[in-house]
Protein backbone atom coordinates (compact mmCIF):
# COMPACT_ATOMS: atom_id res chain seq x y z
CA UNK A 1 0.00 0.00 0.00
CA UNK A 2 0.93 3.66 -1.33
CA UNK A 3 1.87 5.74 1.50
CA UNK A 4 0.56 9.16 1.62
CA UNK A 5 1.83 12.38 3.42
CA UNK A 6 0.34 15.53 3.85
CA UNK A 7 1.84 18.86 3.77
CA UNK A 8 0.87 22.93 3.34
CA UNK A 9 2.56 26.27 2.46
CA UNK A 10 2.17 29.40 3.84
CA UNK A 11 0.54 31.31 0.55
CA UNK A 12 -1.76 34.51 0.47
CA UNK A 13 -3.79 32.13 -1.53
CA UNK A 14 -3.81 28.41 -1.62
CA UNK A 15 -5.38 26.04 -4.57
CA UNK A 16 -6.80 23.72 -2.76
CA UNK A 17 -7.16 22.22 0.85
CA UNK A 18 -5.19 19.30 0.33
CA UNK A 19 -3.45 19.28 -3.37
CA UNK A 20 -1.23 16.93 -5.12
CA UNK A 21 -0.03 18.38 -8.94
CA UNK A 22 -0.43 15.12 -10.35
CA UNK A 23 -4.34 14.92 -9.94
CA UNK A 24 -4.32 18.64 -11.77
CA UNK A 25 -1.94 17.35 -14.03
CA UNK A 26 -4.52 14.24 -14.73
CA UNK A 27 -7.22 16.29 -14.62
CA UNK A 28 -6.20 18.61 -17.45
CA UNK A 29 -5.73 15.84 -19.73
CA UNK A 30 -8.44 13.78 -19.46
CA UNK A 31 -10.26 17.10 -19.95
CA UNK A 32 -8.01 19.02 -22.76
CA UNK A 33 -7.53 15.25 -24.48
CA UNK A 34 -3.87 16.29 -25.29
CA UNK A 35 -0.63 17.30 -23.17
CA UNK A 36 -0.18 20.24 -24.95
CA UNK A 37 -3.68 21.15 -24.23
CA UNK A 38 -3.45 20.65 -20.86
CA UNK A 39 -0.13 22.28 -20.57
CA UNK A 40 -1.88 25.13 -22.37
CA UNK A 41 -4.54 25.46 -19.90
CA UNK A 42 -2.42 25.07 -16.38
CA UNK A 43 -0.34 27.86 -17.85
CA UNK A 44 3.20 25.45 -17.82
CA UNK A 45 5.47 24.46 -20.70
CA UNK A 46 4.58 21.34 -22.79
CA UNK A 47 8.21 20.29 -21.70
CA UNK A 48 7.75 20.23 -17.63
CA UNK A 49 4.05 18.80 -18.06
CA UNK A 50 5.72 15.95 -20.35
CA UNK A 51 8.35 15.21 -17.84
CA UNK A 52 6.53 15.68 -14.96
CA UNK A 53 4.04 12.96 -15.80
CA UNK A 54 6.83 10.57 -16.88
CA UNK A 55 8.61 11.15 -13.33
CA UNK A 56 5.46 10.38 -11.59
CA UNK A 57 5.19 6.94 -14.13
CA UNK A 58 8.73 5.91 -13.03
CA UNK A 59 8.21 6.75 -9.14
CA UNK A 60 4.64 5.26 -8.73
CA UNK A 61 5.40 2.18 -11.03
CA UNK A 62 2.65 2.34 -13.35
CA UNK A 63 1.92 3.89 -16.94
CA UNK A 64 -0.34 7.04 -16.33
CA UNK A 65 -1.12 8.21 -19.92
CA UNK A 66 -1.75 5.94 -23.32
CA UNK A 67 1.05 6.68 -25.24
CA UNK A 68 0.22 6.12 -28.79
CA UNK A 69 1.93 8.32 -31.60
CA UNK A 70 -0.50 10.12 -33.78
CA UNK A 71 -3.39 9.69 -31.36
CA UNK A 72 -4.86 11.87 -28.72
CA UNK A 73 -3.67 11.58 -24.73
CA UNK A 74 -5.53 9.96 -22.77
CA UNK A 75 -5.46 8.60 -19.31
CA UNK A 76 -4.52 4.96 -18.45
CA UNK A 77 -6.77 3.04 -17.09
CA UNK A 78 -4.15 3.34 -13.62
CA UNK A 79 -4.26 7.16 -14.27
CA UNK A 80 -8.07 7.10 -14.59
CA UNK A 81 -8.58 4.92 -11.13
CA UNK A 82 -5.59 7.05 -9.28
CA UNK A 83 -7.92 10.43 -10.41
CA UNK A 84 -11.33 8.45 -8.79
CA UNK A 85 -9.42 7.61 -5.70
CA UNK A 86 -8.36 10.99 -4.88
CA UNK A 87 -11.99 12.77 -5.60
CA UNK A 88 -13.77 9.70 -3.46
CA UNK A 89 -11.00 10.78 -0.67
CA UNK A 90 -11.51 14.15 -0.94
CA UNK A 91 -15.50 14.12 -0.65
CA UNK A 92 -15.47 11.40 1.90
CA UNK A 93 -12.83 13.96 3.88
CA UNK A 94 -13.85 17.06 3.32
CA UNK A 95 -15.19 18.34 6.36
CA UNK A 96 -12.04 16.79 8.63
CA UNK A 97 -9.63 18.50 5.87
CA UNK A 98 -11.51 21.88 6.10
CA UNK A 99 -10.76 21.65 9.74
CA UNK A 100 -7.35 20.63 9.40
CA UNK A 101 -6.98 24.07 7.71
CA UNK A 102 -9.01 26.19 9.66
CA UNK A 103 -6.57 24.99 12.66
CA UNK A 104 -3.61 25.95 10.81
CA UNK A 105 -5.21 29.21 9.21
CA UNK A 106 -5.78 30.03 12.97
CA UNK A 107 -2.35 29.42 14.05
CA UNK A 108 -0.90 31.53 11.87
CA UNK A 109 -3.67 34.05 12.00
CA UNK A 110 -2.26 34.76 15.89
CA UNK A 111 1.44 34.78 15.14
CA UNK A 112 1.48 37.10 12.21
CA UNK A 113 -1.66 39.33 12.84
CA UNK A 114 -1.84 41.62 15.74
CA UNK A 115 -5.46 43.08 14.73
CA UNK A 116 -7.04 39.58 13.26
CA UNK A 117 -10.17 38.19 15.15
CA UNK A 118 -10.73 34.52 15.49
CA UNK A 119 -13.68 32.94 16.15
CA UNK A 120 -14.78 29.14 17.26
CA UNK A 121 -17.64 28.22 15.17
CA UNK A 122 -18.66 24.21 15.79
CA UNK A 123 -21.34 23.59 12.89
CA UNK A 124 -23.54 21.43 10.96
CA UNK A 125 -21.53 20.77 7.75
CA UNK A 126 -23.13 23.70 4.99
CA UNK A 127 -21.57 24.71 2.04
CA UNK A 128 -22.40 28.44 2.75
CA UNK A 129 -20.44 28.31 5.79
CA UNK A 130 -17.86 27.11 4.07
CA UNK A 131 -17.67 29.85 1.49
CA UNK A 132 -18.57 32.18 4.37
CA UNK A 133 -15.07 31.38 5.99
CA UNK A 134 -12.92 32.41 3.07
CA UNK A 135 -15.16 35.53 2.66
CA UNK A 136 -14.59 36.62 6.13
CA UNK A 137 -11.20 36.63 6.30
CA UNK A 138 -10.31 38.13 2.86
CA UNK A 139 -12.47 41.05 3.60
CA UNK A 140 -12.79 41.60 7.19
CA UNK A 141 -9.80 40.13 8.79
CA UNK A 142 -11.84 37.68 10.44
CA UNK A 143 -10.88 33.72 10.86
CA UNK A 144 -13.79 31.03 11.61
CA UNK A 145 -12.04 28.07 12.98
CA UNK A 146 -15.10 25.95 12.30
CA UNK A 147 -15.26 22.24 13.35
CA UNK A 148 -17.94 20.73 10.95
CA UNK A 149 -19.93 18.23 13.06
CA UNK A 150 -23.66 17.01 13.31
CA UNK A 151 -26.15 19.12 15.03
CA UNK A 152 -26.55 17.96 18.16
CA UNK A 153 -22.67 18.21 18.57
CA UNK A 154 -22.47 21.32 17.56
CA UNK A 155 -25.26 23.03 20.03
CA UNK A 156 -23.91 20.51 22.92
CA UNK A 157 -19.85 21.89 22.12
CA UNK A 158 -21.49 25.31 22.63
CA UNK A 159 -23.07 24.77 25.90
CA UNK A 160 -19.69 22.85 27.44
CA UNK A 161 -17.96 25.47 26.81
CA UNK A 162 -15.64 24.41 23.50
CA UNK A 163 -16.74 27.09 21.16
CA UNK A 164 -18.64 30.70 20.99
CA UNK A 165 -20.92 30.06 18.24
CA UNK A 166 -22.56 26.68 16.42
CA UNK A 167 -24.51 25.93 13.41
CA UNK A 168 -27.90 24.23 13.06
CA UNK A 169 -30.36 23.61 11.15
CA UNK A 170 -34.36 23.15 11.40
CA UNK A 171 -36.97 22.44 8.95
CA UNK A 172 -39.14 25.65 8.38
CA UNK A 173 -42.12 25.85 10.42
CA UNK A 174 -40.91 22.77 12.83
CA UNK A 175 -44.07 22.99 14.92
CA UNK A 176 -44.26 21.52 18.57
CA UNK A 177 -44.76 18.15 17.61
CA UNK A 178 -41.64 17.82 15.30
CA UNK A 179 -38.67 15.90 15.94
CA UNK A 180 -36.42 18.61 15.69
CA UNK A 181 -38.39 20.34 18.86
CA UNK A 182 -37.62 17.00 20.45
CA UNK A 183 -34.07 16.98 19.89
CA UNK A 184 -33.08 20.75 19.86
CA UNK A 185 -35.38 22.12 22.68
CA UNK A 186 -33.36 20.46 25.55
CA UNK A 187 -30.16 21.81 24.74
CA UNK A 188 -31.24 25.52 24.09
CA UNK A 189 -32.45 27.91 26.54
CA UNK A 190 -34.65 31.39 26.46
CA UNK A 191 -33.04 34.24 27.80
CA UNK A 192 -29.58 32.26 27.69
CA UNK A 193 -29.33 31.40 23.69
CA UNK A 194 -29.47 33.86 21.14
CA UNK A 195 -30.08 33.19 17.45
CA UNK A 196 -28.39 35.15 14.30
CA UNK A 197 -29.99 34.51 11.25
CA UNK A 198 -27.84 32.72 8.64
CA UNK A 199 -29.68 31.08 5.72
CA UNK A 200 -33.04 29.29 4.62
CA UNK A 201 -31.68 26.41 1.98
CA UNK A 202 -33.52 23.39 0.41
CA UNK A 203 -32.90 20.33 1.41
CA UNK A 204 -34.23 17.15 -1.14
CA UNK A 205 -32.94 14.25 -2.86
CA UNK A 206 -29.82 13.95 -4.50
CA UNK A 207 -29.88 11.61 -7.84
CA UNK A 208 -28.36 10.85 -10.91
CA UNK A 209 -28.87 12.64 -14.23
CA UNK A 210 -31.96 12.50 -15.78
CA UNK A 211 -33.81 10.79 -12.60
CA UNK A 212 -33.92 7.30 -14.20
CA UNK A 213 -35.87 5.65 -11.11
CA UNK A 214 -38.49 8.79 -11.12
CA UNK A 215 -38.39 9.26 -7.30
CA UNK A 216 -40.04 12.32 -6.05
CA UNK A 217 -40.35 11.82 -2.18
CA UNK A 218 -39.44 9.44 0.05
CA UNK A 219 -42.22 7.60 -0.36
CA UNK A 220 -41.10 6.57 -3.91
CA UNK A 221 -37.87 5.83 -2.29
CA UNK A 222 -39.01 3.52 -0.22
CA UNK A 223 -41.57 2.10 -2.52
CA UNK A 224 -39.12 1.06 -5.48
CA UNK A 225 -36.30 -0.14 -2.55
CA UNK A 226 -34.17 2.48 -4.47
CA UNK A 227 -30.59 2.43 -2.54
CA UNK A 228 -30.27 5.02 -0.42
CA UNK A 229 -27.46 6.67 1.53
CA UNK A 230 -28.18 8.33 4.66
CA UNK A 231 -26.39 10.92 7.18
CA UNK A 232 -24.92 9.79 10.76
CA UNK A 233 -26.64 10.09 13.85
CA UNK A 234 -26.62 13.46 15.24
CA UNK A 235 -26.73 15.58 12.34
CA UNK A 236 -29.53 17.64 11.46
CA UNK A 237 -30.18 15.98 8.01
CA UNK A 238 -30.48 12.63 9.44
CA UNK A 239 -32.80 14.00 11.80
CA UNK A 240 -34.92 16.20 9.08
CA UNK A 241 -34.99 12.37 7.76
CA UNK A 242 -36.30 10.43 10.29
CA UNK A 243 -39.42 13.64 10.60
CA UNK A 244 -40.27 13.07 7.10
CA UNK A 245 -40.32 9.41 7.36
CA UNK A 246 -42.55 9.80 10.24
CA UNK A 247 -44.93 12.04 8.55
CA UNK A 248 -45.35 9.56 6.12
CA UNK A 249 -46.28 6.30 8.49
CA UNK A 250 -42.40 4.82 7.48
CA UNK A 251 -39.71 4.24 9.41
CA UNK A 252 -35.89 2.75 9.16
CA UNK A 253 -36.51 -0.40 7.88
CA UNK A 254 -38.71 1.17 4.93
CA UNK A 255 -35.25 2.67 3.18
CA UNK A 256 -33.04 0.18 1.62
CA UNK A 257 -29.49 1.82 2.72
CA UNK A 258 -31.10 3.96 5.94
CA UNK A 259 -27.84 2.11 7.75
CA UNK A 260 -25.67 3.38 5.35
CA UNK A 261 -24.21 7.01 6.00
CA UNK A 262 -21.63 9.24 4.90
CA UNK A 263 -20.10 12.08 6.87
CA UNK A 264 -21.08 15.30 4.62
CA UNK A 265 -23.47 16.42 2.00
CA UNK A 266 -20.47 16.30 -0.59
CA UNK A 267 -19.97 12.96 0.29
CA UNK A 268 -23.27 11.79 0.08
CA UNK A 269 -23.87 13.01 -3.39
CA UNK A 270 -20.67 11.41 -4.85
CA UNK A 271 -21.61 7.92 -3.62
CA UNK A 272 -24.96 8.35 -5.76
CA UNK A 273 -22.42 9.92 -8.78
CA UNK A 274 -20.47 6.81 -8.46
CA UNK A 275 -23.54 4.72 -8.67
CA UNK A 276 -22.96 3.16 -4.93
CA UNK A 277 -26.64 4.51 -4.33
CA UNK A 278 -29.66 5.59 -5.99
CA UNK A 279 -30.49 8.33 -3.68
CA UNK A 280 -29.58 10.80 -0.52
CA UNK A 281 -31.12 13.54 1.24
CA UNK A 282 -28.56 16.88 0.71
CA UNK A 283 -28.55 20.30 -0.40
CA UNK A 284 -28.74 21.32 -3.58
CA UNK A 285 -25.15 22.88 -3.85
CA UNK A 286 -23.72 19.60 -3.03
CA UNK A 287 -26.37 18.05 -6.14
CA UNK A 288 -24.84 20.37 -8.21
CA UNK A 289 -21.02 20.22 -7.50
CA UNK A 290 -21.33 16.06 -8.51
CA UNK A 291 -23.34 16.89 -11.47
CA UNK A 292 -26.88 15.44 -10.32
CA UNK A 293 -30.63 16.35 -10.36
CA UNK A 294 -32.10 17.61 -7.30
CA UNK A 295 -35.58 16.68 -5.91
CA UNK A 296 -36.72 19.62 -3.42
CA UNK A 297 -38.32 18.71 -0.40
CA UNK A 298 -38.34 20.88 2.22
CA UNK A 299 -37.01 24.01 3.10
CA UNK A 300 -35.23 24.81 6.39
CA UNK A 301 -33.49 27.57 8.30
CA UNK A 302 -29.78 27.19 8.95
CA UNK A 303 -28.92 28.99 12.26
CA UNK A 304 -25.85 30.12 14.12
CA UNK A 305 -26.61 30.35 17.90
CA UNK A 306 -24.36 32.14 20.38
CA UNK A 307 -24.66 32.63 24.24
CA UNK A 308 -26.15 35.91 24.78
CA UNK A 309 -23.03 37.13 27.16
CA UNK A 310 -20.83 36.39 23.87
CA UNK A 311 -22.88 38.79 21.91
CA UNK A 312 -21.01 41.93 22.31
CA UNK A 313 -17.41 40.13 21.97
CA UNK A 314 -15.20 41.54 18.85
CA UNK A 315 -14.83 38.41 17.01
CA UNK A 316 -18.60 37.71 17.12
CA UNK A 317 -19.46 41.43 16.03
CA UNK A 318 -17.15 40.84 13.38
CA UNK A 319 -19.06 38.17 11.93
CA UNK A 320 -22.72 40.02 12.40
CA UNK A 321 -20.72 43.03 10.30
CA UNK A 322 -20.23 40.32 7.71
CA UNK A 323 -23.46 38.82 7.41
CA UNK A 324 -25.16 42.13 7.04
CA UNK A 325 -22.63 42.92 4.15
CA UNK A 326 -24.52 43.50 0.92
CA UNK A 327 -21.24 41.72 -0.78
CA UNK A 328 -21.80 38.20 1.86
CA UNK A 329 -25.38 38.41 0.76
CA UNK A 330 -25.18 38.20 -2.68
CA UNK A 331 -22.18 35.51 -3.15
CA UNK A 332 -24.69 33.45 -1.11
CA UNK A 333 -27.65 34.06 -2.89
CA UNK A 334 -25.33 32.91 -5.94
CA UNK A 335 -25.43 29.22 -4.56
CA UNK A 336 -27.96 26.59 -5.56
CA UNK A 337 -30.68 26.31 -3.04
CA UNK A 338 -29.70 29.17 -0.66
CA UNK A 339 -31.29 32.40 0.48
CA UNK A 340 -29.71 35.02 3.13
CA UNK A 341 -32.36 34.60 6.36
CA UNK A 342 -32.37 37.69 8.38
CA UNK A 343 -28.61 37.74 7.91
CA UNK A 344 -26.27 38.68 10.78
CA UNK A 345 -29.40 39.96 12.84
CA UNK A 346 -30.18 38.88 16.60
CA UNK A 347 -33.19 36.43 16.98
CA UNK A 348 -35.27 35.36 19.41
CA UNK A 349 -35.24 32.05 20.32
CA UNK A 350 -38.50 31.94 21.22
CA UNK A 351 -40.19 33.69 18.14
CA UNK A 352 -38.14 31.73 15.47
CA UNK A 353 -38.95 28.42 17.10
CA UNK A 354 -42.03 28.57 19.51
CA UNK A 355 -41.19 25.74 21.46
CA UNK A 356 -41.62 26.81 24.75
CA UNK A 357 -44.35 27.84 26.90
CA UNK A 358 -44.04 30.34 29.42
CA UNK A 359 -47.06 31.11 31.98
CA UNK A 360 -48.17 34.75 32.78
CA UNK A 361 -47.71 35.29 36.32
CA UNK A 362 -51.20 36.48 37.78
CA UNK A 363 -51.96 39.90 38.76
Amino acid sequence: MRKVELSYSLAPRGAGVLRNPLMDLLAAVREQGSISAAAKALGLSYRHVWGELKRWETELGHSLIVWDKGQPARLSEFGDKLLWAERQAQARLAPQIESLRADLERAFAVAFDDAAHVLMLFASHDDALAALRDHAASGAGLHLDIRFCGSVDAISALNEGRCVMAGFHVPRLAGRGALARRVYQPLLQPGRHKLIGFATRSQGLMVAPGNPRSLSGLADVAGTRARFVNRALGTGTRVLLDQLLAQLGLGPNDLNGYGHTEPSHAAVAQAVASGAADAGLGIAAAARACGLDFVPLVLEDYYLVALKSALEQPPVQALRAVLRGVAWQERMAALPGYEPHHCGEVLSLRAQLPWWDFARKKK
